[in-house]
C-alpha cells in the first residue's frame, strides 16, 4: 500500500521552487512580516527581544544566510568561491589550495580563503559569513561539521564539495581519501617488517579528527593481529618538526619498549629523525619511524622516511572541477571521488 506524501508547508514549497532559503521563509516560520526579519538582522535594537529570539530560532532552524549582494548588486553573479580549510601553517592544505586555484583561475573564478584552526564553531561562523556574499558554490575541508553548518550548506541551494577525506555520507559532493584505510595500511606495513609495539604520535587529535582516523585504522589492524599492541600520544601543540624532535626523546625515555612510531604527519616524523641523528639513535635499528602525507622532504632526510603519499594537488584540482561542472549547469563525472593513497616504504622502517 502506497504511503501518503508528507505534508508540505508553504515554506517548504517556496524553498523547493528556488533551492535556497529566503528572508520570506524565515518570516513565515517566525510568523512575522519580512520587514521585521530584515530589521532584526540589520538593526537588532529596532525590534523587541522576544521577536529577536523568535527570528533567530527560525534563522537557525532553516540555515538562513543573509545575502550581502542584495540591493544594488542583486542582479550580479559573483565569480568568487569560498574555500575553507583548517590551517595554512601545514603545507598539505597549501598544496590542495594550489590545485583549487589553478583550476578556478583557468575558468575565470577566484577563491576566497578561510581558515578554521580546526575549530568547528569557527567553521560555522565562516560558512555563514562567506555565504552571505552570494558565491556560486563552496569548497570545505572534511566531512565532519556542526549540525547548524550542515543545515546552512544543505539549504543554501549551492553546489558544495567536501574534500580531504572520503566517506559514505556527504552534503553534496566529496573528494578525498580514507584516513582509516591509511592507518590500516601503515600498520600492515609495520607488522610485515616485524614491529609489534607501535606508538602513534599526533597533536590535538580531538580537533584533527582525520589524524585520529589514521590512528583508529592502525589500532584496528593491530588488534586483528593478536600479537601486537599500540600506544597513543596526543600533544597539545601544532604538528611541527620541533614537536617531533621533542616527542622522540620524551617517548623513548618513558616507553623504551616501543619499536616503531607512526607520526600523524611527515613534519613531525622528520623532526624525530633529526633528533635521532643528533642523539645517535639508530633508525630503524632502535626504533622505526613512519609519517603521513608524502612531503618532498620525506625522501631527502637520512634515513629516507617511510610515509603514505596523499595526492594533494589532485584533490584540489578534482574538487574544483566537480564544483565548476555543477556551477555551469552540468554534472561531475562522479559525485564522490576516492583519490586513493600510496605507501612509500623506505629506509626508516
Amino acid at each position: 500500500m502506497d504511503k501518503a506524501p508528507p505534508e508540505t508547508t508553504n515554506t517548504d514549497s517556496r524553498r523547493a521552487s528556488h533551492g535556497s532559503v529566503t528572508l520570506a521563509d524565515v518570516a513565515a516560520l517566525a510568523r512575522v512580516a519580512p520587514i521585521t526579519v530584515s530589521r532584526a538582522l540589520n538593526n537588532p535594537d529596532s525590534v523587541s527581544e522576544t521577536l529577536r529570539s523568535r527570528i533567530r530560532t527560525a534563522v537557525d532552524q532553516l540555515g538562513y544566510v543573509p545575502n550581502r549582494m542584495a540591493g544594488a548588486l542583486a542582479s550580479a553573479k559573483t565569480k568568487v568561491i569560498p574555500v575553507i580549510v583548517p590551517s595554512l601553517s601545514n603545507v598539505v592544505f597549501i598544496e590542495v589550495i594550489e590545485g583549487v586555484q589553478e583550476t578556478l583561475t583557468a575558468h575565470g573564478y577566484q577563491l576566497l580563503l578561510g581558515t578554521t584552526d580546526y575549530n568547528l564553531e569557527r567553521e560555522a561562523e565562516l560558512v555563514s559569513a562567506l555565504l552571505g556574499w552570494a558565491p556560486p558554490g563552496v569548497m570545505i575541508a572534511g566531512l565532519r561539521h556542526l549540525p547548524r553548518t550542515n543545515t546552512i550548506l544543505k539549504n543554501a541551494g549551492l553546489p558544495v564539495v567536501e574534500m580531504m577525506e572520503y566517506g559514505a555520507r556527504c552534503i553534496d559532493m566529496n573528494v578525498g581519501l580514507s584516513h582509516f584505510r591509511a592507518g590500516m595500511e601503515m600498520a600492515e606495513h609495520l607488522l610485515a617488517r616485524g614491529y609489534r609495539k607501535i606508538g602513534f604520535v599526533g597533536t590535538r587529535l580531538r580537533d584533527d579528527y582525520r589524524a585520529r582516523q589514521r590512528y583508529d585504522g592502525m589500532h584496528r589492524r593491530l588488534l586483528e593481529s593478536k600479537n601486537a599492541c599500540d600506544m597513543l600520544f596526543d600533544y597539545p601543540g601544532g604538528g611541527s618538526q620541533q614537536l617531533g624532535w621533542n616527542a622522540l626523546g620524551d617517548i623513548l625515555k618513558t616507553n623504551p619498549e616501543l619499536d616503531a612510531l607512526f607520526f600523524a604527519n611527515d613534519e613531525m616524523a622528520v623532526g624525530a629523525i633529526l633528533r635521532a641523528q643528533r642523539d645517535g639513535i639508530a633508525i630503524p635499528g632502535r626504533i622505526a619511524i613512519a609519517g603521513f602525507n608524502g612531503l618532498p622532504v620525506s625522501s631527502l632526510v637520512t634515513p629516507a622516511l617511510t610515509t603514505i603519499i596523499s595526492p594533494r594537488k589532485l584533490m584540489g584540482h578534482t574538487a574544483a572541477e566537480m564544483l565548476l561542472a555543477r556551477i555551469s549547469g552540468g554534472s561531475p563525472a562522479a559525485r564522490r571521488v576516492n583519490v586513493g593513497l600510496e605507501l612509500a616504504a623506505r629506509e626508516s622502517t
